[in-house]
């Protein structure tokens, strides 16, 4: 257990636990640090994190697992049963795709912010290396996004015991400060939090600032499935929340203490002078920890939105033997490198980033409160869960409206992001559904092509030939078309049918079935969760244990290539028609992606007008 929380701190709370190196300077930088506003904005940091992660998060989302998986998509996954109607499941997965493209863009602006808001103490240490610091910022995160390749087995040990220094660390520095000035535990009391509530316009608007302090919170959910709720809880109460409070509270009895009018980097200013240049060392270690975590994510978000038939398939390279969810996808790791880098190059600054961070991370966490209704009010009843998600999403929703005012000076930039993939991930899935239905309407029905087989006196040649196809009660057009131009077909043949459920895991017992068609035609179905990745060779291996004839080591592996025309009369806007075939074209082959033999790979071309 203790080795568990001890990994669930390093992967799980970089992102939080980072947070005050900018979180609370950002917040002053919008309202004056009167004595009045200092108590109430620590009052404000505190609440928010007692409602948002210990009571949101960490008592309610963390049960509302998908067989032990979490994160938006196992969500979304989880609520789409629940729901009868057609247009209550489309409402559902549009929530769910928002939420998965939100999480992308912060994927790429955690990255950038952390890592600059670590290097900026070198502003402080040196003000002479601030031209410096954009040039460092980038060199870090190119390096870290180079090494993605060699996976995180090595360097992932020491996740836990680097956030575990920076825990120390930044209540180390914030415990002297509440010695100094104790009157700063007054904070406690929710009054003085509504206190700067009440100032109107000012006051609200400050709650954009406020939830920096909270980002990171859906990580506790996404990596349910790694840890476990119990280490995860672990972790928080005994680490990662008495640090932060700690650093939150001495940050607010520093400018207690200081009464300064003007705010710098306030959380570098109160480190002492002889511990600047080992603070910023430990805080880049932190941050690079914590945007490690954040990449890994999006990794599992972009290979479960593949398995689910929301992207295309894209190159996955497992990176342990030992553990199945460590990935590494080339596409998205190079997307986030040109990305981050570019946010740098555009921003300069953490505290300009701070206004782009504030709507993803805010309009995910609004999303997970709809879909969490969804998904729990046939357990938990109704009324019961209406309330509790009621709450959350007011909570939410206030963030996010404070959030919005930030749209012009960066907050535009996970809203881009997001549209953009949503009219990727919607295309993709809707032209997917559409090429399917051709596919389909151009099988022929099984009993009639075992006829014209027979009509025909098609030999049927020593070997076994395996075909990949989406419905195996008919026979697949590629099947059709090779016989008709080779006049041969191996005298076993194996129609094989992958199916991704909306499970995380398929249980080993009912992966696999099998059924005998007669005429030498073996139907195989494999099934695979969301997180899991097919292993055809497994299949087989299985299918010859069962009493499939031949020789599977010499199988002929058959695979459909669909070439998409937009000249067709599905009903999909042009625009989505053009994204798909664009998005088909460039998808990786069907026979890389399930890791074929490429010697006994034949490829079919099949036109398919959408």
């Amino acid at each position: 257990m203790a080795a568990l929380a001890l990994g669930a701190l390093g992967v799980v709370y970089g992102d939080i636990g980072t947070s005050p190196l900018y979180a609370m300077r950002e917040c002053f930088l919008q309202i004056a640090p009167t004595h009045e506003h200092v108590l109430g904005i620590v009052s404000l940091f505190f609440w928010s994190l007692t409602l948002v992660v210990v009571i949101k998060y960490l008592s309610f989302v963390l049960r509302a697992d998908n067989h032990g998986e979490g994160g938006i998509l196992a969500l979304l996954a989880l609520a789409q049963p629940h729901a009868t109607d057609k247009r209550i499941r489309k409402i559902l997965l549009f929530v769910g795709l928002i939420g998965s493209a939100l999480l992308f863009a912060d994927g790429i602006i955690t990255p950038a912010i952390s890592v600059l808001s670590a290097v900026e103490g070198l502003e402080v240490a040196t003000p002479s290396a601030t031209s410096l610091v954009t040039p460092i910022a980038i060199g870090i995160l190119i390096g870290l996004f180079v090494v993605q390749r060699r996976g995180t087995g090595e360097i992932g040990a020491f996740f836990g015991p680097a956030v575990l220094v920076w825990c120390v660390s930044i209540g180390a520095v914030g415990l002297p400060w509440i010695i100094r000035q104790p009157e700063i535990l007054s904070a406690l009391n929710p009054l003085h939090a509504l206190g700067v509530l009440s100032e109107g316009k000012t006051g609200y608007l400050v709650l954009g600032a406020v939830v920096l302090c909270v980002t990171g919170g859906e990580a506790l959910y996404a990596d349910l499935g790694h840890f476990g709720r119990q280490p995860i809880r672990l972790a928080w109460y005994f680490a990662v929340m008495p640090a932060l409070l700690l650093s939150y509270f001495g940050q607010g009895a520093y400018l207690l203490a200081q009464n300064k009018a003007e705010i710098g980097n306030l959380f570098y200013e109160m480190v002492p002078q002889s511990l600047l240049y080992p603070m910023v060392g430990v805080a880049t270690v932190a941050t690079v920890v914590a945007s490690q975590a954040l990449i890994t994510g999006v990794f599992t978000m972009v290979h479960q939105s593949v398995q689910l038939g929301y992207l295309p398939r894209v190159t996955v390279v497992h990176t342990s033997t030992d553990i199945e969810n460590r990935i590494y996808i080339p596409q998205a790791n190079t997307i986030l490198m040109v990305s981050c880098v570019a946010l740098v190059l555009g921003f300069h600054s953490s505290s300009a980033l701070a206004s782009a961070y504030g709507i993803a991370v805010t309009g995910t966490m609004s999303l997970t409160s709809v879909l969490f209704f969804a998904a729990m009010y046939k357990k938990w009843g109704t009324f019961p869960t209406a309330c509790v998600s009621l709450g959350f999403l007011v909570i939410d929703l206030a963030f996010l409206g404070a959030n919005l005012s930030k749209v012009a000076s960066g907050g535009w930039v996970p809203l881009a992001v997001a549209v953009f993939l949503v009219a990727v991930m919607t295309s993709w899935q809707r032209g997917t559904e559409v090429v399917s239905e051709r596919i389909r309407a151009l099988g022929v029905p099984f009993d009639d092509f075992i006829t014209h087989l027979q009509r025909r006196h098609i030999a049927r040649v020593p070997g076994t030939a395996v075909f990949l196809t989406r419905e195996a009660l008919a026979a697949p057009p590629m099947l059709v078309h090779y016989v008709d131009h080779s006049l041969a077909l191996q005298e076993h043949v194996v129609l094989l049918t992958v199916s991704i459920e909306h499970v995380p895991r398929v249980n080993e017992h009912a992966r696999i079935e099998i059924e005998d068609a007669g005429h030498g035609f073996l139907r195989v179905r494999s099934r695979y969760g969301f997180m899991e990745s097919p292993d055809l060779g497994h299949v087989l291996s299985v299918c010859q244990q069962r009493g499939l004839p031949g020789s599977i080591e010499d199988a002929t592996f058959f695979v459909g290539h669909s070439t998409v025309l937009t000249t067709g009369q599905a009903r999909m806007a042009g625009w989505r028609k053009s994204l798909f075939e664009l998005l088909n074209r460039n998808a990786r082959p069907a026979s890389t992606h399930y890791q074929l033999p490429s010697t006994r790979v034949v490829e079919i071309g099949v036109r398919i007008e959408i």
